[in-house]
């Protein structure tokens, strides 16, 4: 059983999840900021690429949008999955990209995963729309069934159902589905008025496609504060708290219209404290943003997020309470497993993930540390596999990514070290400095060299360096004046000829 609760405000909506008293996700988006994943955009083809099988389409972003050969959608009849592009229900290899798109056309794309890093938006023409029961999938005429849902024969008989609802497309039905965990117990009412709804709303997204330019947005995907109601609450959840009496109400109509159940367990927070001070959610974000994370045992684990991967290091610390060394590490690798993936959900990691357990030498010990890994894992909402242990005794895993880290949305990289993580020492840049007046002096004639840096390199050319200093300046027959400037970071400077 968990909680979920909402910390609302104009600019910056906060979503936190609570299990067993510690926080297990943290979602955040910001009205300047929100994510792009679920939007419906009327985008223009930039640029064909034949040897990527890809094509960058302007959808009025900042950076052009991804769009790969595997991510068309065929506009044949007998299109399923499978057919790779070609329409004709066959396994055929797929069509060129550059036979299916040209430059200046004109698609209706649907983003699939954020813009990260340096990377633009990656994009479907394989559009879906989101309900509260129901995903709606245009372009195809097939009936899913969510694996979730029950037995097979339940699958069937929610298929036989939903075929009836839909109607045969030249009844003016048409139209694929796929049915949420959530519909398993829903009524054909609330299944018919979940269709009419999705087919509602892309009748206007067709509409704004042919009235509005290359650019513009179609359809955007519900803020946060619905998303729980539609997406996060389940059966399992046993209360919602939202802190804002306007989005209380909001969200009670919202949720009394298409998510009743969820809507039960709605609560207004009426408390003086903020509702995530009470709850001690504050201090959980900063630690959410630390390389180390402590263990209850005494030992640790130092988390490095990169452009390519992430990796996790697990150390025993100051733990030394198992009988023997060998046990000693087997328990603080099974604790390990636990707080993994907890970081991985509560960080919102995703991609390559490498981690490294301490070494353990029995094989019994290694099973039973990625079986409990697996196990904590399978807790998570997002899609994530595990490859094992590799020879070099490393767990080589993936967790989907769809949208930016913590990390990534609450901070930015260094101004002084560039991100990097370090800096060159006081005594590297005194020798820079020293070089690039020697450099100066062939060049140019001045009648004095000053030399402006931050105070810890003034510091020490006038302290250890001040010898060298003295002697450069005797070689070049030149005075070399120094200043401080503290606006500078330790490896600025700057070297004025007067």
């Amino acid at each position: 059983m968990h909680d979920i609760l909402i910390n609302w405000s104009p600019q910056e909506t906060r979503v936190a999840i609570i299990e067993n008293g510690a926080v297990q996700e943290l979602h955040l988006e910001r009205s300047l900021e929100r994510g792009l994943v679920g939007n419906v955009y009327l985008g223009k083809v930039a640029r064909v690429l034949p040897g990527m099988q890809s094509a960058f389409i302007d959808i009025g972003l900042e950076r052009a949008a991804f769009l790969h050969v595997a991510d068309l959608h065929s506009s044949g009849p007998h299109h399923g999955k499978g057919d790779n592009g070609r329409g004709d229900g066959t396994n055929a290899p797929p069509l060129p990209i550059e036979k299916q798109v040209f430059e200046g056309q004109t698609l209706t794309v649907q983003v699939i995963k954020d813009p990260i890093g340096t990377k633009g938006a990656r994009l479907s023409t394989q559009i879906s729309v989101a309900g509260r029961m129901l995903v709606f999938l245009p372009q195809d005429n097939h009936i899913g069934i969510s694996q979730k849902i029950g037995s097979p024969e339940a699958r069937e008989q929610l298929r036989t159902r939903m075929q009836a609802l839909v109607g045969k497309p030249e009844e003016g039905g048409g139209g694929g589905f796929i049915l949420r965990t959530n519909a398993e117990e829903a009524s054909d009412s609330e299944l018919g008025d979940d269709i009419a709804y999705l087919r509602k709303t892309w009748g206007l997204i067709r509409q704004r496609a042919v009235s509005q330019p290359a650019g513009s947005l179609l359809h955007q995907d519900l803020g946060l504060a619905e998303r729980v109601l539609r997406d996060l609450a389940t059966e399992q959840t046993q209360a919602i708290r939202i802190d804002s009496q306007q989005q209380f109400d909001l969200l009670k109509a919202f949720g009394t219209a298409y998510t009743p159940a969820s809507s039960a367990k709605l609560e207004h927070y009426r408390g003086e404290r903020p509702i995530f001070d009470l709850f001690g959610i504050e201090e959980e974000i900063a630690k959410a943003l630390a390389r180390r994370v402590d263990l209850k045992s005494g030992g640790y684990l130092i988390i490095d997020q990169t452009e390519a991967l992430t990796t996790v290091d697990v150390n025993t610390g100051g733990f030394v309470g198992a009988r023997n060394f060998d046990d000693t590490i087997f328990k603080t690798n099974l604790e390990a497993a636990l707080a993994i993936a907890r970081q991985l959900r509560l960080r919102n990691l995703g991609g390559i993930i490498i981690v490294d357990f301490i070494d353990m030498v029995r094989e019994e010990h290694q099973n039973a540390v990625l079986s409990e890994f697996r196990k904590q894992l399978g807790r998570d909402r997002t899609k994530t596999t595990v490859s094992g242990f590799t020879q070099l005794g490393l767990v080589e895993m993936t967790r989907k990514r769809t949208r930016e880290s913590l990390a990534h949305m609450l901070c930015q990289p260094c101004p002084t070290c560039a991100g990097r993580g370090q800096v060159k020492t006081a005594r590297s840049v005194c020798y820079d400095i020293l070089r690039e007046i020697l450099r100066e002096a062939r060049q140019f004639d001045p009648k004095e060299f000053r030399v402006l840096a931050s105070a810890s390199v003034v510091e020490m050319l006038l302290d250890e360096e001040s010898q060298h200093l003295a002697d450069l300046s005797a070689f070049i027959k030149k005075p070399i004046s120094l200043s401080a400037e503290p606006t500078m970071n330790p490896e600025q400077y700057d070297i004025v000829l007067m």
